[in-house]
C-alpha cells in the first residue's frame, strides 16, 4: 500500500501532520510529491493542492526537511515525486545526496525519460537511492524492457492514457499491463497507480498479482475538502487509508 499526498499541502505543518496520519493508517511507502508550478501528469486535484504548497512558499529543500522529519518517527520507506525542473535547479548530483541525507529511499520523476537518465541512474546508485519509472498501456515490449531495467524500489504502472485523478473503475488496460509485466517473472516490483481511487480497485489489483497500489488523488481530495478542519482531516485520512490496507488483503 502506497499513500501519496504532496508536501506542503496547505502548510508545511499541517502537511507533516497529515503525512503521519497516513503513516499512522498503514501505508507499507509513503510518496511524498513535491509542488511544482506545470506538473503535467497530474489531474486537477493534485494540481490544485500543488498550487496551495507553492501559495504557501513551500521549496524543494522545504520537501527534504519535511521528509527528514517523518523518517524521524517511521521506519518505512519514504518515495519522493518531482518534476524534473526543481532537480535540475537544485542540481542533480547536490539533490540526490541530500535526499540520502534526508532519509528519502526511492524517487519518482514523472518527466523524465528511461533514455535520458543515465546522469541521474549513475548517482543514484552510488547514493543508493532506489529509481521508480513509469511504463503505461502504450509503452511497447522493447522499452518496457528498458523501464524494468532502471527501475530498482517498483515499477510505477500507469492504469491509463491521461492524468491521476478520482476513476470509477480500473480500467482493463491497466489489467493488461500489469499482465505484461507480472508474465517475466522477475523484478521489479509492479505497482499500480493513476485512477486508483477506493478500497475496491485495491482490492481487484491485489487479486490479479500487484505487488503495490498507489492511491494519490483521493487522498489528496480529503485535504481539498476539508481545509477549514484539520482534526477532520487527519481522522479521515487515518481511516481511508486503514479502509485501502484492508484491501489487500494484509492487516495490522
Amino acid at each position: 500500500m502506497i499513500g501519496f499526498l504532496t508536501g506542503g499541502d496547505p502548510s508545511l505543518e499541517l502537511s507533516r501532520r497529515y503525512l503521519k496520519a497516513v503513516v499512522e493508517g498503514g501505508v507499507d511507502i509513503l510518496e511524498i510529491g513535491v509542488p511544482f508550478s506545470d506538473p503535467v501528469a497530474d489531474g486537477v486535484t493534485i494540481q490544485a493542492s500543488t498550487y496551495r504548497a507553492l501559495t504557501a512558499g513551500v521549496t524543494l529543500s522545504d520537501i527534504l526537511r519535511l521528509a527528514e522529519d517523518i523518517k524521524r518517527s517511521t521506519d518505512i520507506p519514504i518515495v519522493l515525486l518531482s518534476y524534473m525542473n526543481p532537480i535540475h535547479r537544485f542540481g542533480v548530483k547536490r539533490f540526490l545526496q541530500a535526499a540520502r541525507s534526508s532519509g528519502v529511499d526511492g524517487l519518482v520523476i514523472p518527466d523524465l525519460p528511461v533514455e535520458e537518465a543515465d546522469e541521474l541512474l549513475e548517482t543514484a546508485r552510488t547514493v543508493q537511492i532506489d529509481t521508480v519509472f513509469l511504463a503505461s498501456p502504450t509503452t511497447s515490449e522493447k522499452r518496457l524492457e528498458r523501464i524494468l531495467r532502471a527501475s530498482t524500489g517498483f515499477v510505477y504502472l500507469v492504469s491509463l492514457l491521461g492524468v491521476t485523478g478520482v476513476r470509477r473503475e480500473i480500467s482493463p488496460e491497466a489489467l493488461r499491463l500489469l499482465e505484461r509485466v507480472k508474465s517475466r517473472g522477475r523484478e521489479p516490483y509492479a505497482a499500480v497507480g493513476f485512477g486508483v481511487s477506493e478500497p475496491a480497485h485495491v482490492a481487484l489489483l491485489a487479486e490479479r498479482g500487484a505487488d503495490g497500489v498507489i492511491v494519490g488523488s483521493s487522498l489528496v481530495r480529503i485535504v481539498e475538502e476539508n481545509l477549514d478542519s484539520p482534526e477532520r482531516t487527519a481522522q479521515l485520512l487515518r481511516s481511508f487509508t486503514r479502509s485501502l490496507r484492508e484491501a489487500t488483503g494484509r492487516r495490522g
